[in-house]
């Protein structure tokens, strides 16, 4: 569940997600009509622009957009769909970072540049501020396009983070009677860098496609998101106009996940991460299929969504289980 937070404590909690500033200027003096939305207030907006913002962001705000798979309040759940599973976003617990995004917007394509921080420990809450030593770079090229007289978009994202992590080879080279322990072969500067593409496609104006292609080296451990080395998704959604239900989204999906060689080694040998360590390893792939059905009510501004997920070699063990884990959800979205 895309909505659902490593944060070690079920209490409610006030927490400032989101504080910074957005600078723009303008171009050219075409402008466009900007509605009310997350992150931008309604109004006019140039069709080229430079624009910086700076302060404390998620930084998917800005990268890895995908209009059929992107955010888990109202699409899918999983995580390998609600972004992109091979980029290891820089983000503390709660998938927020402090940093800074520049970007260049046209009507013909667009070019993103971020530096943000990195959490001091995997997985951690704490975001380190020390740019010299931890950080991560992401520039991201997006190109919108029309095929058939509907439209379509492509991203290309590239990434690459710094931070105290540890290697998976060298804790296996190191283990001790207990196993490895790639937490106690952490040193600084220590780097993973990887690619994400991703593209969507309009077939009509009811139904859309999708895609994500990523990949990352794989050599030190996961920081901030989860583990996954490499991902390849593909999925469909459509409204509900066929059956007189023009505001209701149906939506199918599927992933196959993978991971590096000296990850899977590290696990093998007894290993854990943040999120994996099952002692041992028969690796696989890991296969998921997600469907989900999003019954709309307008006047009173919600969402009753069924989701069903298929999970096969679950953390790429294929002996994990002796079948597949099945995941049944029922999710409730209201807004106000």
């Amino acid at each position: 569940n895309g909505e659902t937070f490593r944060i070690g404590d079920p209490a409610p909690q006030v927490y400032l997600a989101r504080l910074y500033l957005r600078q723009i200027w303008a171009l050219n003096s075409e402008t466009t009509a900007v509605e009310d939305d997350n992150n931008q207030v309604a109004g006019a907006q140039p069709t080229r622009y430079l624009a910086l913002n700076v302060g404390k962001f998620s930084i998917a705000d800005y990268f890895d957009q995908n209009s059929y798979s992107h955010d888990p309040r109202t699409q899918f759940f999983n995580w390998s769909l609600m972004g992109t599973g091979g980029w290891d976003y820089p983000a503390n617990t709660r998938g927020y970072t402090v940093g800074a995004v520049l970007e260049y917007v046209t009507p013909t394509y667009a070019l993103r540049a971020g530096l943000s921080a990195m959490p001091t420990d995997a997985n951690g809450p704490t975001l380190d501020f020390n740019y010299n030593k931890a950080q991560a770079i992401t520039v991201e090229l997006t190109k919108p396009y029309t095929l058939g007289g509907h439209p379509g978009t492509v991203r290309l994202l590239g990434f690459r983070n710094q931070a105290a992590m540890g290697s998976y080879t060298l804790a296996v080279r190191e283990a001790g009677p207990a196993g490895p322990d790639v937490t106690a072969v952490r040193a600084a500067r220590r780097t993973k860098y990887g690619f994400g593409l991703n593209a969507e496609q309009e077939i009509s104006p009811t139904v859309g496609v999708f895609g994500r292609l990523s990949y990352n080296d794989g050599h030190n451990e996961t920081w901030a998101f989860t583990e996954i080395d490499h991902s390849l998704s593909l999925g469909v959604t459509s409204a509900g106009t066929r059956w007189q239900r023009p505001t209701d989204r149906l939506g199918i999906a599927g992933v196959a996940n993978g991971i590096s060689k000296d990850h899977r080694n590290y696990l093998a040998a007894g290993g854990s991460g943040f999120i994996l360590g099952d002692g041992r390893l028969d690796y696989g792939l890991e296969y998921i299929g997600e469907i989900y059905y999003s019954i709309d009510f307008p006047r009173y501004h919600a969402a009753l969504s069924p989701d069903y997920q298929i999970i096969f070699n679950p953390g790429y063990n294929t002996s994990r289980l002796p079948g597949p884990v099945h995941v049944v959800a029922l999710r409730v979205h209201v807004e106000f």
